[in-house]
């Protein structure tokens, strides 16, 4: 059998190829790769060479968002075997430093995340990782709907660090693929009213599809006055910056409430000016979120209950030969783009 391979050849280049099937360590286990999705991460590595500081040297295989079935185990892998769907939860900690003791692994200074350079990605047809880090997909989940639970585990973390509870408000700034999958972790916490904001209709159309009680145009105008006349009194409790830009930024401490919470989720590279008089009058909080953390038995389990519908998110499909035409059009069609996902068979 040969291992197909999507490599980064060079920025905005992928090229198909092959390599050698990999043999699993006593405690991992060979993967057949059945669906990966592509991260603003990977298009950024794609179009740029990098991710913030983390520079890549060519070739290098993307992906992180995958699911698959084992057909190889380890000789100490006793909890999977050959033939079960998995998901993968593709950060693997020191298991050693304070914060993987403390089950805060996503914040490991020594972490291997799988296509943070020099940790090659899962765009290959057979992939080996740790059994530890490998869920085991219920029954009634696709390996597609397994794909996509590696972005709404943000989303589930996110609104956990923000401690989002039955009767809050929230706003969610940006309706792209991680606003969206923070909106279904806000609507499975039993939100009462959850606002999506973004600058496109067809984004805050699927928010709408998705559960948002209503959605925003910053685009047409004052945003703050939109939200304001939404909420009347009450205000926001809790709001998630995801669009990653300094616009939204200072939104939100515009916009959150008197003890609300404002949870930073995308990642803003551009200095910001901040008014922090706006915070400390009000006595915001201001919370950060890096990947997730201990979140993906809860999605399996949420989604296995119907609670949460990823099939709702309708992510576009391409065969897996076509991956250079899926990073084009993800980047030629962002507004109207969800989420790309490649098929392996």
């Amino acid at each position: 059998m040969d291992n197909r391979v999507a490599r980064l050849m060079g920025r905005s280049l992928i090229e198909m190829g092959l390599t050698d099937i990999p043999v699993p360590e006593a405690d991992e286990v060979l993967i057949k790769v059945k669906h990966a999705g592509i991260c603003g991460s990977d298009v950024h590595n794609y179009r740029e060479g990098r991710t913030g500081k983390r520079v890549i040297k060519y070739p290098f295989v993307l992906g992180h968002e995958f699911a698959g079935e084992i057909i190889m185990t380890g000789a100490r892998v006793v909890s999977l075997a050959v033939g079960d769907r998995v998901c993968v939860e593709p950060g693997v900690g020191c298991g050693e430093c304070c914060f993987c003791k403390s089950g805060r692994y996503n914040l490991c200074e020594r972490i291997k995340f799988m296509s943070a350079y020099p940790n090659e990605g899962c765009m290959q047809d057979y992939v080996t990782f740790p059994a530890k880090n490998c869920f085991k997909l219920p029954d009634n989940l696709t390996t597609i709907e397994g794909a996509l639970i590696e972005p709404l585990a943000v989303g589930l973390h996110s609104a956990s660090r923000g401690g989002v509870k039955c009767g809050d408000a929230v706003v969610i700034l940006g309706a792209g693929c991680i606003g969206l999958m923070t909106l279904l972790a806000c609507k499975a916490r039993n939100a009462a009213t959850i606002i999506a904001v973004d600058i496109f209709d067809n984004r805050l159309q699927k928010a709408l599809e998705l559960g948002a009680t209503a959605a925003v145009n910053s685009a047409d105008g004052d945003a703050a006055a939109k939200i304001a006349g939404i909420l009347g009194k009450k205000r926001a409790d809790v709001v998630f910056e995801t669009a990653g830009q300094p616009v939204t930024t200072l939104l939100a401490a515009e916009i959150v409430g008197r003890g609300g919470t404002i949870v930073t989720v995308g990642n803003v590279s551009e200095p910001t000016p901040y008014k922090f008089v706006d915070i400390n009058m009000k006595e915001v909080q201001m919370i950060g979120v890096f990947r997730y953390s201990n979140v993906f038995p809860l999605a399996l389990e949420l989604i296995s209950s119907g609670k949460i519908d990823l099939n709702a998110v309708k992510p576009d499909i391409f065969p897996f030969e076509e991956t250079q035409k899926a990073f084009q059009y993800a980047i030629n069609n962002g507004k109207d783009v969800i989420k790309c996902v490649l098929e392996m068979d």
